[in-house]
């Protein structure tokens, strides 16, 4: 799911009623034709062949630094793993490059305890810290010292001042690293009055109170000129490091940002009327943090089974595939295809199916809002009649389902921005679940619906694979039905409404503010 390198992602759960009983309802496949092709291709697209695909990209990041983000080696491997299936299944396959601005470190980052009981920290947003935009690179080790801070911290927002003035130092010890605590004025102020008290580097942690304990904002330094290394961490991290006077600790921060090249996978049936194209897209890349073995290796291995599968039928429509680079670097990939399309080009598009994260541990069966009725965002005309044909898919199943925002923040982005219908699934990332979501899709409340959201523990070993087969059965269903017949998208009115839970996670620019 996308999230700038180093640059946050905030989630929230809007709720509406969840639903307490699935919905009799006709599958897709019989209200618009071709049904004995998509039952045999619902059944040959296993879970279990599209946990090999997951298997493989745990393998590519394995022998490449534990990650397959754009522009390195373990995308690229990516790449050409993805592209050889294509081919061999039949599929005219192109493989499309693109500049980008890669924003990343050339070593891991560190924040390690190395007193008393030693500890690493673990680097990403939704983990324990990032480094702050407009950070310099530096490698300190020494000792932390506290600048009045407020612990336990006061009960509204702000309360802490940590920082905020030059008095504040007074006492500090030059080279020592100023520990501090968000809260009242900018990271900026904190760090500049930091640097004149001679700290050797920063350490702001979150506040404390709810709403302000996580990595969950995009904390920037607001520009350049900043001269010693300076992290944030979450409010849990820093009172730990807090929690003992004298504490010593490690940082290393090593940023590059240089122009790259990454690469598109778009592979496209040579049977099809080439007019009326169904096209699906699932973004390859993960975060340099990772392997991205859910986000998104998951979207990609149910697109590429679903690809390899359907290579067998002989579709009315034309099939393309697309699988994303630099997604992760705020939807680069799709928004370099469609902009490189001519009208003609995208008019031949029938519609768009997007799959981002479709295996979350601790999923909920999440499905894009196309008519609007959730979140007030609808896509183009014809999005409705996709979310309706999801929506009774599960309920043929006898499963609930929920309501995702349609905002373009994933890879259906570019695509609604040009007037194409589209939809697709997503079983949740940073959002914590609640207590009635937990009672209806099971699972546990009051954590995150992926714990290993942009972390290094997204590995093959965070994937639910219940989640995994359902929603590769999901896509499979409709890319088989409109394989067969698109008839009605466009044209349908929008479905009647059907009370459903509801996840966003809107992205934030920076955020200067403490």
């Amino acid at each position: 799911m996308r999230s700038r390198l180093r640059r946050g992602v905030v989630g929230a759960v809007t709720s509406a009623a969840l639903i307490l009983s699935p919905i009799a309802l006709a599958g897709p496949a019989a209200a618009h034709g071709g049904k004995n092709d998509v039952q045999k291709l619902v059944k040959a697209v296993s879970g279990k062949n599209v946990k090999k695909h997951l298997r493989a990209l745990q393998a590519i990041a394995n022998a490449n630094g534990g990650t397959r983000v754009s522009g390195t080696p373990g995308f690229d491997a990516s790449r050409d793993y993805v592209a050889a299936k294509l081919r061999r299944a039949g599929y005219d396959v192109t493989i499309q490059p693109f500049e980008f601005t890669f924003d990343g470190y050339i070593t891991p980052p560190v924040l390690k305890r190395t007193s008393g009981e030693q500890k690493t920290y673990t680097y990403g947003f939704f983990a324990d810290y990032v480094a702050m935009q407009d950070s310099p690179a530096g490698a300190v080790s020494g000792t932390l010292q506290a600048v009045d801070l407020v612990l336990p911290p006061g009960p509204a927002a702000n309360t802490s001042s940590s920082g905020c003035e030059a008095s504040d130092f007074a006492g500090f010890t030059a080279g020592n690293i100023a520990l501090m605590q968000r809260g009242t004025c900018s990271f900026r102020i904190k760090v500049d009055n930091a640097i004149a008290a001679g700290a050797s580097a920063a350490v702001v942690f979150n506040e404390g109170q709810p709403g302000r304990t996580e990595v969950d904002l995009n904390p920037t330094l607001g520009g350049p000129g900043v001269t010693i290394p300076s992290f944030f961490t979450s409010f849990a991290a820093g009172n730990e490091l807090a929690a003992t006077a004298g504490t010593t600790v490690q940082l290393n921060w090593d940023p590059i940002v240089e122009t790259r090249t990454t690469y598109n996978v778009i592979a496209q049936s040579r049977k099809g009327d080439p007019d009326n194209v169904v096209m699906l897209g699932a973004h390859l890349d993960s975060v340099q943090e990772g392997p991205g073995i859910n986000d998104n290796g998951s979207g990609s291995a149910g697109t590429l089974e679903v690809a390899l599968q359907m290579a067998k039928l002989k579709p009315k429509n034309q099939l393309r595939f697309a699988f994303w680079g630099a997604e992760e670097f705020g939807l680069l990939g799709s928004q370099h295809y469609v902009s490189a399309l001519t009208a003609e080009e995208r008019a031949r598009i029938s519609l768009y199916l997007n799959f981002d994260m479709i295996a979350s541990p601790n999923y909920t069966f999440g499905i894009y809002d196309g008519d609007g009725d959730a979140f007030g965002t609808a896509g183009p005309p014809g999005s409705d009649v996709i979310e309706e044909d999801f929506e009774k898919f599960f309920a043929g199943r006898g499963l609930p389902f929920t309501a995702t925002a349609f905002t373009g923040r994933s890879d259906y982005g570019p695509f609604i921005a040009v007037g194409i219908p589209s939809g697709g699934l997503f079983t949740g990332a940073e959002v914590l679940k609640t207590e009635e979501e937990a009672a209806i899709f099971g699972g546990t409340a009051g954590i995150p619906l992926d714990p290993c959201y942009h972390s290094v523990c997204d590995t093959i070993r965070n994937i639910n694979d219940k989640a995994l087969d359902v929603n590769s059965d999901a896509i499979a269903t409709l890319a088989g039905t409109y394989a067969f017949d698109t008839g009605t998208i466009g044209t349908a009115p929008a479905p009647a409404t059907a009370s459903r839970a509801a996840q966003a996670h809107p992205h934030h620019p920076a955020d200067s503010a403490s």
